[in-house]
């Protein structure tokens, strides 16, 4: 731009013709029309947000419905693994084994009682001056052998395992 000192001196004095003077040059023109694009391109930007707003929502919404139950689900995952690991801790090797031995004791007390019951009968059972039949004792004969068959197959399998010659597959 070719200015006079004179106008160069208005410039500085007058600010309405500085700004008429600034506004007219090509590179101010180009950076208010670059100012002005960026602006409807900001104002673009933000309706579009504006009208992404409503799903945005309903997304963060459904979002933290999801981790909800994710939550949910993981907690309850803990429960499940607890209730899981106390059912198979009743089907380990060494639960199963104590079991076989309280089992086996506890068939061996029966067959006890059974046999303290056979000779020693209860009062109202016999009275006196009676005698047991063939056919009682024949039944207390079979149910003796029985209850003793399954103590001795109880020791001898509880024994085996004590031992180590029982194994368990895995699968």
């Amino acid at each position: 731009m070719d200015c006079r000192r004179e106008d160069l001196e208005d410039l500085l004095t007058d600010p309405l013709y500085f700004q008429a003077v600034f506004h007219s040059t090509a590179r101010a023109k180009a950076l208010l029309q670059a100012q002005a694009e960026l602006g409807l391109a900001n104002e673009s930007i933000a309706k579009r947000n504006l009208a992404l707003q409503n799903d945005l929502y309903k997304l963060r919404s459904e979002t933290q419905a999801a981790f909800d139950e994710a939550k949910f689900f993981q907690d309850r995952w803990k429960e499940v693994e607890k209730q899981q690991k106390e059912l198979y801790s009743r089907l380990s090797p060494s639960f199963l084994l104590m079991r076989l031995k309280h089992s086996a004791t506890a068939q061996d007390d029966l067959s006890e009682s059974l046999a303290s019951s056979f000779i020693h009968p209860p009062p109202p059972v016999v009275e006196e001056g009676s005698t047991l039949t063939d056919a009682d004792i024949d039944r207390f004969v079979k149910e003796f052998k029985e209850t003793r068959k399954t103590f001795h197959k109880r020791v001898i399998w509880a024994d085996r395992w004590s031992n180590g010659r029982v194994s368990w597959r895995e699968d």
